[in-house]
């Protein structure tokens, strides 16, 4: 007989959902490498999401009463401090997804702690807030990292494929763990709803997937993990599902999602639980 490997989440939930969105706005490698300032259509189709697509999510999320976790790169934080505020006001967590959406796998421990220290003055300075979750920017990161983001005062992030519960990351010299929340590529919506113009390959076949399999998807996602009393997070980023027939299916995501009795929890909710589950175990 297989052991119960299921969480004992806060006031008895069957599971926990950590919604969390990437705020990446024009950020990333054509920004690294200076290609986006000679691609107006791309830097637009960043800034669509800070600029316009945030303030939809954020008004559904009010709707449902749902928290959520939104990690972004710092150079957003400095182009839209307005509306990266208006996340905190509304009770939301930020977390720190690098300062331009860099590869840490590709920065050496000295670069990281630079990274890092620049996006925690800008947090504080704009948002008057130190972050204490990260998500590595390109999905993978330098085997400095962990120490990098605790002494940066990570306590948690959602950057690794390794389980389907929140599990600690030892780290040698530090005598806390850095948590992790792992995500899974099936919650990104870039996986199915970012049209992609170049490459055009496979060339004839459709861009993006259908929104109502899309949603089944999600949907079937969630039911499993519940079931399973697992945790469950998303990858999902305001510039591709917060336009206006997507945030539609966000909607029909989150209402399918609250007919379950889940904890809903921002990801420092759910670090700071597995810290006191773990010293009680």
């Amino acid at each position: 007989m297989t052991p119960d490997v299921r969480p004992r989440w806060p006031e008895g939930k069957q599971g926990c959902m950590a919604l969390a969105f990437d705020l990446d706005g024009p950020t990333g490698d054509a920004m690294l490498n200076g290609t986006i300032w000679q691609k107006p259509e791309y830097f637009t189709f960043g800034g669509y999401g800070p600029f316009r697509a945030l303030g939809r999510i954020l008004d559904l999320l009010e709707q449902f009463s749902v928290p959520a976790t939104f990690f972004i790169p710092a150079w957003i934080v400095e182009q839209w401090p307005q509306q990266c505020a208006a996340i905190v006001e509304k009770g939301h967590e930020v977390a720190y997804h690098g300062y331009r959406h860099e590869s840490f796998y590709a920065l050496s421990g000295e670069q990281q702690r630079q990274v890092m220290a620049k996006s925690r003055e800008i947090f504080w300075q704009r948002l008057g807030i130190r972050a204490e979750g990260f998500r590595t920017p390109s999905g993978d990161w330098h085997q400095e990292t962990p120490g990098v983001l605790l002494d940066a005062g990570v306590t948690y992030s959602s950057s690794m494929r390794g389980d389907d519960r929140p599990y600690a990351i030892a780290v040698p010299g530090y005598e806390q763990p850095l948590v992790e929340i792992p995500g899974k590529w099936e919650m990104d919506d870039y996986a199915s709803l970012a049209y992609t113009r170049e490459p055009d390959f496979p060339k004839g076949l459709d861009r993006t997937a259908s929104y109502a399999l899309t949603l089944d998807n999600w949907c079937r996602e969630f039911d499993g993990a519940m079931d399973e009393g697992l945790c469950l997070t998303t990858l999902f980023h305001p510039k591709i599902s917060g336009k206006p027939g997507r945030v539609l299916l966000l909607e029909q995501f989150i209402a399918h999602m609250r007919q379950r009795d889940v904890w809903f929890a921002r990801c420092r909710d759910v670090a700071n639980w597995y810290l006191q589950e773990q010293q009680h175990d």
